[in-house]
């Protein structure tokens, strides 16, 4: 059936007065569609049936909605539903009354749902001027409720709630938090950004904490953003005890990258009568031209033992440090400035490198059928003591500074020989320029030529399995000759080897550059690995080296020394479940080890399992005067889909002690986190002590750009 122009014109009028936020536009139109539609009179428009309206991503359902073009009124009966164009705000209503625009109007019965998380429920609902969205005596929640049960763990009632649409905040007029039910705190006026605001100027969650060290206090921290692209969190700490701090976070974004910097002061009666005390963390990251890259920190305590006592950061060195790095397909541009403090109560400062200095330049080509390396590098360091003699360490001077350049080259090419035989011929030269102060054994500039060649030949043998598994077995035989000028150079970099599966093969193991291998070697070794067909793979290797004569300095512990080497055996294990297990054993003939490490990591969804362990004997060129002998666990598991538990711990088998235990238990679901913890620090020095820690945090999910949520509850039918 043909329409007149004039009911086209008062349907397309009814359109837009159906907007779905705000004033429109004239020539903006929206879509109706209705199981049927009258028309009533001159001036109205009746939509019956399945009613829904589009407009501009927006969508509007009901079951009538009747349109009075001059009162310029509608009158929607529900159920309603209006999502906004984004998807992260629902309104329901049983009834409206709203003005054409949508701007002006009253919803009965209403319910709002920002997010998917947050819901707000009110007798009736006001909307006003097109941006402010008004409910009287409001219940406001993120928990799911259920059938039979009208208290949810945690609440909000107020008699007045406003939702601010345009900066996408809510005030809350004489707001009352309950916890199942039950009263815990009530404030005149609350401001909370919603679900879809990322930053916002306010007060974030407070974190309950207590130490033995510092007490039972609070933090209370308070964001406050400085523009789009700037924000400062000021964190005030308030315990118990003696201890007050204040520490201050400050975050800039640039278009190229971005900075932050964190500092505290804090003042206790630790270290004696009321000090100050503090740190400052500060660092960042720029994209600068031609694809190089920017990276600093900078890191600065007041002393030894605050960090730790504040359980701001576990460690005994601070290091900061400015980086710039430009990596391409076949190159490498790389430069540091390093300056190290340390918080060891048994090293002094000034005798330690504290100003260090590196630069690289790498550049990958292919020559002769094989491919190629080509290095400039140069490293520096200064220590501030003017000594001469250290009386532990005579073949370490106190001050000695050192500067070192290099150039260096190597090169390989591979070849298949008949058999399935692997041949390879291999090469490395470097020359080194040093120069040496405050060292009167070393003073003054030098030069060492570094040069070593070898051939390898490898038989890899593979075997299929009739179940689909394949097993590959690579016997390894390399044979290597290596010579150094007779110039005497400091040796700071290389004092601690590893003797593993990839340094087996390897021209030079010591793994700086002040030492090289030399002499006449074969490298020997058995690779063997076996994947089955289900998805699991197991491997292992031995190896060992053999020389002509013995005289490159290895330690006794890296098992590196003598003519012929210990043994080095690994083995491993990966499966698709999530388990993977590895271990490598450095022992002589006799099976007495002077090395061993084990690793063990286990992940399903319902929890993991970590371990590790590691060996090792005393040696004085390692400058390590006792056994190790450590072992390291984490463990978490998820009890429910909303209760997680964790713990972690490390244990000191040498010196029969635990040093460090973490507890931690958590809950999560739609709409609460709870997280609890507990860490202690067995160790004790002259600058830590021993101490226990407990912490918790209560975060009410739905306001803001906080957490994620977890499940929602379940509901017993």
């Amino acid at each position: 059936m043909a329409l007149s122009p004039s009911i086209r014109r008062l349907l397309a009028s009814a359109a837009i007065g159906l907007a779905l936020a705000g004033p429109v536009v004239a020539q903006e139109r929206a879509s109706l569609v209705a199981d049927s539609l009258q028309i009533v009179g001159d001036a109205k428009l009746v939509a019956e049936g399945s009613v829904e309206v589009f407009f501009q991503g927006r969508r509007l359902t009901a079951s009538r909605i009747i349109y009075d073009q001059s009162a310029g009124r509608l009158q929607i009966e529900g159920p309603i539903r209006l999502t906004d164009d984004a998807g992260t705000t629902v309104i329901l209503a049983s009834q409206a009354d709203l003005a054409a625009d949508m701007t002006e109007g009253l919803l009965t019965s209403a319910r709002v749902v920002l997010n998917n998380q947050l819901q707000m429920a009110a007798a009736e609902a006001r909307r006003v001027g097109g941006r402010y969205l008004q409910l009287d005596n409001v219940v406001a929640s993120s928990c799911r409720v259920c059938a039979g049960s009208d208290t949810p763990l945690w609440e909000i009632r107020a008699r007045r709630v406003t939702h601010d649409q345009t900066e996408r905040q809510i005030y809350f007029d004489r707001a009352q938090l309950r916890l199942a039910g039950v009263p815990v705190f009530y404030i005149p006026r609350l401001r909370l950004p919603d679900p879809t605001l990322k930053r916002a100027s306010g007060f974030l969650l407070p974190r309950f904490s207590s130490s033995t060290l510092i007490g039972t206090g609070v933090s209370v921290p308070y964001f406050l953003t400085l523009g789009p692209s700037r924000d400062l969190t000021i964190t005030p700490f308030l315990s118990a005890g003696d201890a007050r701090s204040l520490t201050l976070r400050y975050r800039q974004a640039y278009a190229t990258g971005d900075i932050s910097v964190t500092g505290a002061l804090s003042r206790d009666a630790l270290l004696g009568q009321g000090e100050t005390r503090g740190y400052v963390f500060a660092e960042g990251k720029f994209d600068l031209p031609q694809d190089y890259r920017l990276t600093f920190r900078g890191e600065l305590a007041s002393d030894d033992s605050y960090l730790t006592d504040y359980d701001i950061l576990d460690t005994d060195r601070l290091t900061s440090f400015v980086d710039v790095t430009r990596v391409t397909g076949d190159e490498l541009v790389f430069g540091t400035l390093r300056g190290i403090d340390t918080l060891r109560s048994t090293e002094d400062e000034s005798t330690i490198p504290t100003i260090i200095a590196d630069a690289l330049w790498q550049r990958r080509f292919g020559v002769f059928g094989g491919t190629g390396n080509l290095r400039f590098a140069s490293h520096g360091h200064l220590r501030s003591s003017t000594s001469l003699l250290d009386a532990n360490l005579d073949d370490i001077p106190d001050g000695r500074d050192v500067a070192r350049a290099s150039i260096s080259g190597d090169w390989r090419r591979d070849w298949l020989l008949p058999g399935g035989l692997v041949g390879a011929v291999l090469g490395e030269t470097r020359l080194d320029l040093y120069d040496v102060a405050q060292d009167p054994k070393l003073q003054g500039s030098s030069t060492r030529m570094w040069t070593a060649v070898g051939a390898e030949l490898r038989w890899p043998l593979i075997k299929t399995e009739a179940g689909g598994a394949r097993q590959v077995l690579e016997p390894v035989i390399q044979i290597v000759a290596a010579s150094a000028s007779k110039e005497a150079v400091p040796n700071e970099d290389s004092t601690l080897v590893e003797f593993d599966e990839a340094s087996l093969f390897a021209l030079n193991r010591f793994p700086g550059a002040d030492a090289v291998e030399t002499g006449t070697h074969a490298n020997i070794g058995v690779d063997w690995t076996r994947y089955d067909a289900d998805g699991w793979s197991m491997g292992a290797t031995v190896g060992r080296v053999f020389r002509l004569q013995d005289g490159n300095g290895f330690s006794e512990a890296s098992g590196l020394g003598g003519d012929v080497s210990n043994w080095m055996a690994s083995v491993h294990l990966e499966t698709d479940e999530g388990l993977y297990a590895a271990g490598r054993i450095i022992a002589n003939d006799s099976l007495e080890a002077a090395r061993g490490e084990m690793q063990l990591s286990y992940e399903t969804d319902r929890g993991s399992l970590g371990s590790g362990y590691i060996w090792s004997i005393a040696d004085a060129t390692e400058a390590r005067a006792d056994d190790i002998s450590e072992l390291v666990m984490s463990a978490g598991y998820n009890m429910t889909d909303s209760w997680a538990a964790n713990v972690s711990g490390r244990y000191d088998f040498a010196a029969q002690e635990a040093s460090r235990a973490d507890l931690g238990l958590s809950f999560r679901n739609e709409c609460v986190l709870l997280d609890l913890s507990v860490s202690r620090r067995f160790t004790t020095s002259t600058t830590v002590q021993p101490g226990t820690k407990f912490g918790m945090t209560l975060e009410l999910i739905g306001f803001g750009g906080g957490d994620s949520a977890g499940p929602a509850r379940l509901c017993r039918r």
